[in-house]
């Protein structure tokens, strides 16, 4: 939840000032929904100064921070207009340049701030540690449980061992993340999701069997489930507006990070011979080992501040000012949070009454087709074809011809790749746009796959290890910008703050859903369609997935509230065909190099001849250039 009111613009975290624009078809409902959402977006704009003093002192009273009056009055005037400390002479010369740092030193943070952002770091690289060990391991521990022939049975049994978190994730535990922060709050959550995490990696490696080995690993998932869901949130209400969208960019970034440690460690203790009454202790250390990170977390929470919005919702308001002046370098930046969550939250509070939020979720449209275009994405991160690599990298290097140590060396080439190339998604998410990022990506990504796939009909097996590397590692290269980053944060952007919550819980169901589909199914899709036709089976969906996007997803780059409720209100067939209309444009533009002029789909209200043409043809709304849509 943001904690300064010109950043109040989704995930992304852009600067951008408020417009206001109009759409000719808007439904009574999704008018109802802008206008609620225009007021969430400041609802202390056009507050008379008086009023104003006057509610600070009765929030004051009521919440007995009668004592920080003066703190509380100053932050709601930086609330209200966040360059009124130039102009008021109740802003003393520290005030001013404590407020102008931010802004213009948006790196320069407390120590609370970045031990609070080391320890959401380890925690996502928990969750791809989590994740990854399974790929070294699977190479090893199904000889000795009896699962290691060919067979389509023993495939199904790999698939069902490999996929047991997410199956987990995707039935239960993501709807358990609401009532645990609900309960436990953030801290306690993360604690508690990281200590499942250490206690079932522990188990996993203390199994005998193929069927002990899935139910410790479907406990797993209780502990990747909430954490997917609950740390980048944490991290996104203990920030400061101007780095908000950095930080929930950097969930995706390390857990790619733990994902390519968890392949060092699967290389590392490959070496690890058998000891006396323990056979398998290599890829037993592989599958205990991800737990350790999960523990330090585990003591790092301890001293780490709970989320001031989560304690403000219960009504902890004292607490809440005592951590964000932890999190921040002034009393006045810690009133001003204080002040402006709480008059967010009631606001959003006014706004759910009576309403069913979920049935709402599909029967606006403008709601519909936020969820749409998430699912889309979601789905899309899944049979794009990534954790097939991710899970299964060790396998497909060893049936091309790699040697067992040389096979899990290039599945840590893959893993350091993954990790490397999302660290410029930080700048190119809100450079290019999320539909761009994918649009140009997902092509190359159907390439890579028919290149690694092909490469199993090389006769000369030097040409097939090379076909297959290059191939994977390509794959790594044009994923990582695009949608590995992309859908975690379309998503938390794309839905109206009133039903957010509701609709993270679905999009992130769907991903580990269609996780669990993926993993279970490769070996037996393998076994039956050989590498070949398995890999053109993906790189046919990331053609699907290029139309699917192409259509029906929007761009929510640098878009402010109101300007998403414009956006997602425009009906799915009119976006659809504007999006068919784009191809010739990018074949003109792209291919044979000319100079196309850019249809407008979204147009301002001041452009007064376009915004007639758009009431002629349903069509146009907030101005947005058909290359950067």
């Amino acid at each position: 939840m943001s904690t300064a009111p010109e950043q109040e613009k989704g995930a992304s975290g852009i600067h951008d000032e408020q417009r206001h624009h109009h759409h000719p078809k808007l439904d009574a409902k999704t008018k109802v929904i802008a206008n609620a959402d225009a007021k969430l977006s400041n609802p202390l704009r056009g507050i008379p100064h008086d009023r104003l003093m006057a509610d600070v002192e009765v929030f004051a009273k009521e919440r007995g921070l009668i004592h920080i009056l003066s703190d509380l009055q100053k932050g709601a005037l930086v609330a209200q207009d966040p360059q009124s400390y130039n102009h008021l002479d109740v802003f003393t010369e520290e005030d001013r340049k404590v407020l102008r740092d931010e802004v213009t030193h948006k790196w320069k943070q407390t120590k609370t701030l970045y031990y609070m952002v080391v320890m959401s770091s380890l925690a996502a690289a928990v969750q791809g540690m989590d994740e990854a060990v399974i790929n070294g391991a699977q190479i090893l521990y199904p000889k000795q449980f009896g699962i290691g022939s060919d067979s389509k049975r023993d495939g199904w049994l790999i698939g069902v061992v490999n996929s047991a978190p997410y199956l987990c994730c995707a039935t239960i535990s993501c709807w358990l993340t609401d009532p645990l922060n609900n309960w436990l709050g953030r801290k306690k959550t993360i604690f508690v999701t990281c200590l499942i995490s250490f206690l079932t990696c522990i188990w996993s490696a203390l199994t005998n069997s193929w069927w002990h080995l899935f139910i410790a690993r479907f406990f797993l998932g209780f502990g990747i489930g909430p954490k997917s869901a609950t740390v980048p949130v944490y991290a996104a209400e203990c920030s400061p507006a101007p780095i908000r969208g950095a930080l929930v960019m950097m969930w995706q970034m390390w857990t790619a990070f733990g994902i390519c440690l968890g392949d060092l460690i699967d290389l590392v203790f490959y070496f690890i011979p058998d000891r006396p009454g323990v056979t398998g202790l290599n890829w037993r250390l592989m599958l205990g080992s991800a737990g350790i990170p999960g523990l330090i977390v585990c003591l790092q929470v301890l001293f780490a501040p709970e989320s001031p919005r989560w304690l403000i919702s219960k009504g902890r308001y004292e607490e809440a000012f005592n951590e964000l002046c932890r999190l921040r370098f002034s009393r006045v930046q810690a009133a001003r949070d204080l002040y402006y969550i709480h008059i967010l939250l009631e606001a959003e509070n006014e706004m759910k009454k009576g309403r069913n939020r979920l049935v709402e979720m599909f029967t606006i449209p403008r709601n519909r087709n936020a969820a749409l275009a998430s699912w889309i994405v979601m789905f899309g991160q899944q049979f794009c074809g990534v954790n097939v690599i991710a899970y299964y990298s060790s396998n497909i290097f060893l049936q091309s011809g790699f040697t067992q140590v040389a096979a899990l060396a290039s599945s840590l080439g893959f893993g350091a790749l993954n990790w490397i190339f999302a660290l410029p998604a930080i700048f190119t998410i809100d450079t290019y746009g999320r539909r761009n990022l994918l649009l140009f990506t997902f092509p190359c990504m159907a390439i890579c796959l028919l290149i690694t796939g092909f490469s199993f009909w090389d006769g000369f097996e030097k040409g097939r290890i090379a076909g297959v590397s290059i191939g994977i590692y390509l794959f790594a290269i044009f994923y990582s910008p695009g949608e590995g980053p992309v859908p975690f944060t379309y998503s938390a952007e794309a839905f109206p703050l009133y039903i957010r919550d509701i609709g993270m819980s679905f999009a992130t169901a769907t991903t580990w859903f269609w996780n669990f589909v993926l993993s279970i199914t490769w070996p037996s899709l393998v076994l039956a369609f050989k590498p070949q036709g398995a890999f053109a089976w993906y790189a046919a969906w990331c053609m699907i997935l290029w139309v699917l996007i192409l259509l029906f997803v929007r761009e929510t780059k640098g878009k402010t509230l109101e300007e998403l409720d414009q956006v997602f209100a425009v009906p799915a067939r009119v976006h659809a065909a504007y999006g068919l209309r784009q191809i010739p444009y990018g074949i003109k533009k792209f291919v044979l190099f000319q100079n196309p002029v850019p249809e407008e789909l979204y147009l301002a209200e001041g452009d007064s001849e376009a915004s007639s043409g758009a009431d002629e043809q349903g069509k146009k709304e907030v101005k947005e250039d058909v290359g950067g849509a």
